[in-house]
């Protein structure tokens, strides 16, 4: 029996490596992004929309994660319900914003002839995935970090990761729409 043969393609990896130092959080990057080194990862909308696909991934992962503790902690009449019910809500905020972000750069290729409109749509990825951002990032802001439960150390943790991999990706993406804005600002 054959096996199936697993291989990184050495431009791709670099391409990673080289497109991830410009974001704030390299290494993440780098990590979540280097399994993809062995597709057709070539261009920086194909990196965008693989980035915000993680982080849409990490973020649904992050929710059914908060969903489990959400009635575990309901079963107990935890004083702590209401700040996970409302990260929990800005999570799905998030999800929400991630999943319009991807649906919306897939559309890119349709409307690469129309110039003005594709601004309209570069617009709008910008600032659902800034409002992603903003979702999860109000979510840690209500676990405070002074003696924290495991539980919520946890939820802070894997919520910090959801705001780490999507503040990657709006990067990316500001790296891909760049090429667009400076094409136009060179027309005379």
């Amino acid at each position: 029996m054959a096996r199936a043969r697993h291989f990184k393609h050495p431009d791709t990896k670099a391409f990673i490596e080289v497109s991830c130092q410009t974001t704030l959080y390299p290494a993440l990057c780098i990590k979540c992004l280097s399994r993809y080194a062995n597709s057709n990862v070539r261009n920086e909308q194909q990196l965008a929309q693989v980035a915000l696909t993680v982080s849409l991934y990490k973020a649904r992962s992050t929710r059914l994660y908060m969903l489990k503790v959400a009635k575990e902690l309901e079963s107990i009449k935890s004083k702590e319900c209401p700040a996970l019910r409302d990260c929990l809500q800005q999570i799905d905020d998030s999800i929400n914003q991630l999943s319009h972000s991807n649906r919306e750069l897939r559309r890119f290729d349709l409307k690469a002839g129309m110039i003005d409109d594709l601004f309209w749509h570069i617009d709008n990825v910008d600032t659902w995935i800034s409002a992603a951002l903003t979702d999860a990032s109000n979510c840690v802001d209500e676990f405070p970090g002074h003696r924290m439960s495991k539980m919520k150390a946890t939820i802070k943790g894997k919520v910090m990761n959801v705001a780490q991999l999507t503040s990657n990706a709006l990067a990316l993406f500001h790296r891909y729409a760049a090429r667009y804005r400076s094409a136009t600002n060179k027309k005379p």
